[in-house]
């Protein structure tokens, strides 16, 4: 192992105090990236494949998923504040707030809620985030609340 730092490495659980709140890059969200997440999920309704139907619903755009707007999330959180230091994604309460559309830029914004050692995993803690996606209008699109196990410091291998 070299002796040199390790960028890169997301937030160790003491780094994450209760109040703590910063923000990730964005991330704009294309027609291909839909096309391939409701092929590899499965996810083929008209909702996501059929632009008439939109119309008829009231829509007028290319609607993602909104477990695609979850997952989009979780990967600009891992690129940012969690590579290295999550362990597990214990639970979350999700509630959808507005629609996203293709052509959307989303980034998330993250406030600790709760942050504790873990009682049963000797240095790691429990850490509960509010996390609010928020498109390039300012317009929240969702929010969501996971509690996640993360390393602590002395876990860390930099």
């Amino acid at each position: 192992m070299s002796d040199l730092e390790t960028v890169g490495v997301g937030f160790p659980w003491e780094e994450l105090p209760e109040g703590r709140t910063f923000q990730t890059l964005g991330r704009t969200i294309t027609e291909a990236d839909i096309v391939n997440f409701i092929s590899s999920t499965g996810m083929l309704e008209v909702l996501f494949t059929n632009v008439e139907f939109l119309k008829d619903a009231g829509f007028s755009g290319r609607l993602v998923p909104g477990g695609q707007v979850f997952c989009f999330a979780e990967g600009l959180l891992f690129q940012t504040a969690l590579q290295g230091v999550g362990v597990a994604f214990l639970s979350m309460e999700l509630d959808i707030k507005a629609p996203t559309f293709a052509g959307d830029t989303v980034h998330v914004e993250v406030e600790v809620l709760e942050s504790r050692p873990s009682k049963g995993k000797p240095g790691m803690g429990l850490v509960r985030t509010r996390n609010r996606v928020v498109k390039q209008d300012g317009t929240v699109v969702m929010i969501y609340t996971p509690l996640r196990l993360v390393k602590g410091k002395a876990n860390l291998s930099r």
